[in-house]
């Protein structure tokens, strides 16, 4: 039985995966080495899950861990709900095979009616609004929360400047966001559209 916290719920370590980072740590010649993921910018849209080798001196006390036949995974704790359903996989091939990881969460992690407001508001523009507006080059972000529950937002990229962004604004992203989530009371652009430089629309 680990001393650590156990997280076999979070994330799948394929048997061909087991196998293959096993026999790598073996290699190693370096006794009591595991291996340790973790998401670099997790909830960022440049976030990347990460694994990379931890001897013991390297352990983080707060990881939480996974004990398998022949190896220890290490999971930086602050990763792990960017982790939920993550896969790690190894695929054999004729160059030998390859070892994948697929974290549907990293960039933004899974939310329900009881997290926080703006988890909810940064799930719901990363999953919903953002693929739209990518499509024209464009994205927005979460600026902040007021008091009296306005989500402000900035929009960047093709949507800066862009002639149709009170279009989008009105129409799309504050009608979404306040379907969904009811308790906002509206929505607000501060976003300086006077820089038109990569408008979709000028």
């Amino acid at each position: 039985m680990s001393e650590y916290e156990d997280i076999d719920h979070n994330i799948n370590v394929t048997d061909g995966a087991k196998k293959y980072l096993g026999e790598l740590l073996a290699k190693q010649n370096s006794p009591g080495m595991g291996v340790r993921m973790y998401v670099t910018q997790a909830g960022t849209k440049d976030a990347e899950t990460c694994l990379a080798y931890c001897k013991p001196d390297e352990i983080v006390e707060s990881d939480l861990v996974s004990d398998y036949i022949d190896f220890r995974l290490y999971v930086e704790r602050n990763s792990v709900p960017y982790l939920d359903e993550a896969v790690v996989d190894f695929a054999e091939d004729k160059l030998g095979g390859q070892l994948t990881i697929k974290a549907p969460n990293a960039k933004m992690p899974k939310v329900d009616e009881n997290s926080p407001l703006h988890d909810r508001i940064n799930y719901l523009l990363m999953t919903e609004v953002n693929p739209g507006l990518a499509a024209h080059g464009g994205e927005v972000s979460l600026v902040e929360i007021t008091e009296d529950k306005v989500a402000v937002l900035r929009f960047g990229g093709g949507c800066q400047g862009c002639s149709a962004v009170d279009i989008t604004l009105k129409n799309g992203v504050e009608k979404r966001l306040l379907e969904v989530i009811t308790e906002l009371s509206g929505v607000r652009d501060v976003t300086d559209h006077t820089v038109t430089d990569n408008a979709y629309y000028q």
